[in-house]
């Protein structure tokens, strides 16, 4: 199971699905921790009954059919597929309206759904999700990219409230790939995904809401310098090191001398 955990962190997002559906028949017995812990890449449903597409996930699945947030059918439609409660409801079609926005404002288009449930164990849980496509042929914005884009996973618990305060823990997944393609550089691809956790407790004066989307801005701004540090700027340092720029090039000593 180590060694299998150890694989998928290194295999390019758009290859996981592939690579965990070999590990998944070479280990049975560990489908469920598979499954539970490896992050595949985001797919994309339009709900037929209100016009907007919506993202799949584990979080919104019963069988195979997929709860939408929009108009809280599922798709295909099924008989007994389990719902939030009418005030968790209230609250997840809030969390919708306000993150679309934020997504708009953040990302420049891009699709964002979000999904609340209640758990035995805290009082609801959360899963706030993002994907933005990047490429030419995306309907979105700054399409630069031959291929790629930005899909983040962000799964809050929220504690049951203790004199006015609520323990909150937040788990955030980001997952990048880009390939550009022109004549000056060629081909170039880079990818990769990072994972990160925050525990809170916070005041619920302002409402849930404030609370979780203060998380999830501090993280993510955390998430894209990380990024950049690690993804961007080590794939700097190894093309600078083994093709340094013209006017860094250092000239060596006239062997005459």
């Amino acid at each position: 199971m180590e060694a299998a955990m150890g694989l998928m962190r290194r295999i390019p997002p758009k290859h996981s699905e592939t690579a965990l559906s070999a590990l998944l028949s070479l280990l049975p017995n560990h489908s469920v921790d598979l499954l539970s812990q490896v992050d595949q890449p985001l797919q994309v449903l339009c709900d037929v009954d209100s016009g907007k597409e919506f993202i799949l996930c584990e979080y919104n699945r019963d069988a195979d059919s997929y709860r939408s947030p929009w108009s809280n059918t599922y798709h295909p439609p099924i008989e007994d597929g389990p719902y939030p409660s009418p005030d968790l409801r209230k609250l997840e079609i809030e969390a919708n309206d306000i993150f679309a926005i934020y997504c708009e404002q953040y990302y420049e288009g891009g699709i964002s759904s979000v999904y609340m449930w209640e758990d035995e164990n805290v009082g609801f849980v959360a899963c706030f999700l993002i994907k933005k496509d990047g490429s030419k042929a995306a309907h979105g914005r700054r399409g630069y990219l031959q291929e790629g884009g930005w899909e983040a996973i962000h799964v809050i618990e929220v504690g049951p409230e203790e004199e006015g305060n609520a323990r909150y823990c937040l788990t955030s997944t980001v997952m990048l790939s880009l390939t550009t393609n022109n004549d000056s550089a060629g081909t170039f691809s880079l990818s990769g995904s990072i994972r990160r956790q925050m525990n809170m407790d916070l005041s619920v004066a302002e409402g849930h809401l404030c609370n979780m989307g203060r998380m999830i801005e501090e993280m993510e701004s955390k998430l894209r310098n990380s990024l950049d540090q690690v993804y961007f700027g080590k794939t700097k340092e190894m093309v600078c090191t083994l093709r340094p720029p013209s006017e860094v090039v250092m000239r060596l000593p006239d062997s005459s001398m």
